[in-house]
């Protein structure tokens, strides 16, 4: 059965997709609360919890005697420090490609029980086919009821492949993800410039590679490979979640204490 979503939440949801969507930008004065509670038919107290929680959030911010605006910090920088592996090997002069393998959009019956699980998606979840639009680039017959976006990348230094990253993006939040030229844009890049990112948290692995990833690298079946994955929020909701496979003995993370 279908969760019901209480009421405050239905308006921060609403929230949130008119800042998303670029309907409110940042020092953008947002709707009253007397004119959210009459638009939900709600009491202001409801409103009042919503708009408070938001803050407490850091993406809005109440001025006292003037309304609530759209938090300024939340949106001109990024909180989390992601690397751009584009920008370290061109810091490091060396020759930076990437290639698209695939993207495609995701359809709640296609979720594994991972994905459920990192975006917070019921099995019972039901679409709002009017809230994510049709996009044509997207590798799938329904669209239009996409709940996240995948792509899959291979990331290249002088010629060789040295990271392959599979990627999965709220698609309600970031819309247009899907119709980016990622072989020219760099996913990171995009979603900071999007949806700045809070939070976060990683975690490093060596594991075998399986066969597919390994003919991505261009390396052995079972071959060692560094495997760093990575989910990152914004507004307390996970926006991506990423899997960076790297050649074992073409990479190495580093860094300073």
């Amino acid at each position: 059965m279908t969760k019901t979503i209480p009421a405050y939440q239905r308006i921060k949801n609403a929230i949130l997709d008119n800042i998303h969507s670029g309907k409110w930008q940042a020092g953008n004065a947002i709707s009253t609360e007397m004119a959210l509670a009459e638009e939900f038919g709600v009491s202001r107290m409801t409103v009042n919890r919503a708009l408070k929680e938001l803050s407490e959030e850091r993406v809005l911010e109440r001025r006292q005697g003037s309304g609530t605006f759209v938090a300024q910090q939340q949106f001109n920088h990024t909180f989390v420090e992601v690397r751009n592996i584009a920008e370290d090997l061109k810091s490091a002069n060396r020759d930076y490609e990437a290639q698209v393998v695939s993207k495609r959009a995701i359809t709640a019956d296609m979720l594994d029980n991972e994905l459920r699980r990192k975006f917070g998606i019921d099995k019972g979840v039901v679409i709002d086919k009017e809230s994510v639009p049709v996009n044509t680039s997207a590798q799938t017959d329904a669209s239009d009821e996409a709940v996240l976006y995948e792509v899959k990348i291979i990331h290249f230094a002088d010629g060789q492949p040295i990271q392959f990253e599979e990627r999965w993006v709220d698609a309600k939040k970031v819309p247009k993800f899907i119709d980016q030229d990622f072989s020219v844009v760099n996913t990171s890049d995009y979603l900071i410039a999007k949806s700045p990112l809070e939070s976060g948290s990683y975690t490093i692995r060596a594991l075998a590679a399986p066969a597919e990833i390994a003919e991505f690298l261009q390396i052995a079946p079972q071959s060692p490979t560094l495997v760093l994955r990575r989910q990152t929020y914004s507004a307390g909701q996970v926006v991506t979640f990423v899997k960076m496979w790297h050649a074992g003995d073409r990479y190495q993370f580093s860094g300073e204490l």
